[in-house]
């Protein structure tokens, strides 16, 4: 699971508005004209619902919170989630149970452009880390096709790294690395106004020539660009498939770039749900944990939106209450909401995670290497030259699964003794007979995990995440106004599915919001 990007934002001249970037270069001070803000804190508060507390609705409430705040606009807000915890598809379990020992379950890194959670981290003082298996033998990285390695990564792209790439694929690395420059380059003017903010995420694709890129499957809009070859299928396929379980020809040319905008990636320690934490702590919204939203109905004569909540822990439904506006910032068809939003259901990905703690290193024999010859940290999966790839499920192909990742070196607090943390992405749970050669170990006479020795595998926790949608080409995206008063943040997912754009989209989301009450605001002073 994978993220992206955030810059500054100005504000339209047209809302009679200005905006003035910080010297950080990250956030915004908005300043408004005097013959427009007048204070309305002593009434007519504004209440906001937002549904959903992972990365687009903590963005939307904290970005709604400072730019209402800027307008002089009083504002209530309030989230239900249906879950316990913040965060969404970005949450961490604990290992062997115990809480000083964290691991991402969901979205695991950001990189170096994720301008939005990178503020975050500095705003809320967070610290980041990289997953360490410094002392651990073995390469860093390698691609394996279920038969041998076709690419070994030794260090952390050193020279010498670089320098294989180039001796075995020649300029279709460098081609690559540009060709993604250029197309992320055109998706990070969606920050910046006068593209932000947007109303329609098809619009402002088709303006920015990033339509052209979707509309073809990532296999085809690199050959388009004179990149074709072993390049294409060792290094770009093993990226789509380990960040969204699909292969080159079958994702949009979009997505794959972005799989490839992978510089210094890092995460925050103790977990990445913590930034959404700090984001709806400083938006001082009502947080609502295991309240599922049941239903939202259209605007009555007072034009406030009706929701209806319902508790995770009571049969008992509960009444939300009425609201000026409500943001959905989850994927509708997973929402279990009634009411009519004319939003097409679109296939998500299945994907099973499965998270362990093991004394063993990974087997050689498993990976066709001799005894003496240890395993590479990382592996991420190609499919071999003689299988055509598949859509779907079946992509995973004759390799079994995405990518397996030796996490950290950890002791274990019941034995004291030192063990492995590892992270398997598999379009099926792993059973017995692949983690026992995967690890080495004998295989245990039954097939469920209570049969496995905890001599041999200490900890094991499994969650099937839908995770991202399938990222076929497409050339619409969903709409961001739903109705009156009513928003939509996860139709960004099929356009690019992060952490730091669902983040981009709440942000946009809080913005269009504000920008309308200034208008109306404007409207009424001018009767």
């Amino acid at each position: 699971m994978r993220l992206i990007h955030c810059i500054p934002v100005v504000l339209a001249s047209c809302c009679g508005v200005r905006a003035v970037d910080e010297q950080n270069g990250f956030g915004e001070q908005i300043i408004f004209d005097d013959d427009v803000a007048f204070n309305e804190r002593a009434g007519n508060v504004k209440q906001v619902a937002i549904v959903g507390a992972g990365a687009g609705g903590a963005s939307t409430a904290y970005h709604l919170s400072q730019y209402a705040t800027a307008a002089n606009i009083p504002i209530n807000i309030s989230i239900f989630e249906r879950n316990s915890y913040v965060g969404g598809r970005t949450t961490t379990v604990n290992a062997w149970d115990d809480p000083t020992k964290p691991v991402e379950l969901g979205g695991s890194i950001f990189v170096k452009v994720n301008k939005i959670l990178n503020y975050a981290v500095e705003t809320f003082n967070l610290s980041t880390r990289q997953e360490s298996s410094a002392g651990v033998p073995g390469a860093a990285l390698a691609v394996w096709d279920g038969q041998e390695f076709v690419f070994v990564q030794e260090g952390n792209y050193g020279w010498w790294d670089t320098a294989k790439l180039l001796w075995k694929y020649g300029t279709a690395p460098i081609r690559t690395m540009r060709l993604m420059r250029t197309v992320v380059g055109k998706f990070l003017e969606m920050y910046d106004a006068p593209v932000f903010p947007f109303e329609s995420l098809t619009e402002v694709a088709h303006d920015l020539g990033l339509l052209a890129v979707t509309a073809a499957t990532g296999e085809q809009y690199l050959a388009e660009n004179d990149i074709t070859g072993a390049f294409v299928k060792d290094i770009i396929s093993a990226s789509t498939r380990v960040n969204y379980a699909t292969n080159v020809r079958y994702i949009h040319g979009l997505e794959a770039m972005v799989c490839m905008a992978a510089e210094d990636a890092h995460a925050v320690h103790g977990g990445n749900w913590q930034m959404f934490d700090r984001m709806i702590e400083a938006s001082n919204a009502k947080l609502y944990l295991d309240n599922a939203v049941t239903g939202i109905h259209p605007p009555a004569e007072s034009g406030s939106l009706t929701v209806d909540t319902q508790s995770t822990d009571s049969d008992d439904p509960i009444h939300g209450g009425t609201f000026d506006e409500v943001v959905i910032a989850t994927p509708l068809q997973f929402a279990n909401l009634r009411g009519d939003f004319d939003i097409d259901e679109i296939p998500y990905v299945q994907l099973h995670v499965t998270l362990l703690t093991s004394p063993h290193l990974l087997s050689p024999a498993f990976f066709n290497l001799s005894s003496e010859k240890p395993v590479p940290k990382i592996i991420l999966t190609v499919l071999p030259s003689d299988e055509e790839p598949k859509d779907g499920p079946d992509g995973v192909g004759s390799p079994g699964f995405f990518s397996i990742s030796l996490l950290d070196p950890a002791v274990n607090p019941e034995t004291n003794g030192q063990e492995y943390i590892y992270k398997i992405f598999s379009s099926e749970p792993p059973n017995s007979k692949f983690l026992s050669g995967m690890l080495g170990f004998q295989q245990p006479e039954g097939d469920s995990d209570d049969d496995i020795s905890e001599k041999d595998i200490s900890w094991m926790f499994r969650k099937l995440w839908d995770s991202y949608p399938y990222e076929f080409p497409r050339v619409t995206f969903e709409k961001i106004k739903l109705g009156d008063g009513l928003w939509y943040t996860s139709g960004m997912d099929s356009f690019i599915s992060t952490m730091e754009t669902n983040a981009l989209m709440g942000k946009n989301v809080a913005r269009l919001i504000v920008d309308e009450w200034v208008g109306k605001r404007q409207a009424s002073l001018q009767l």
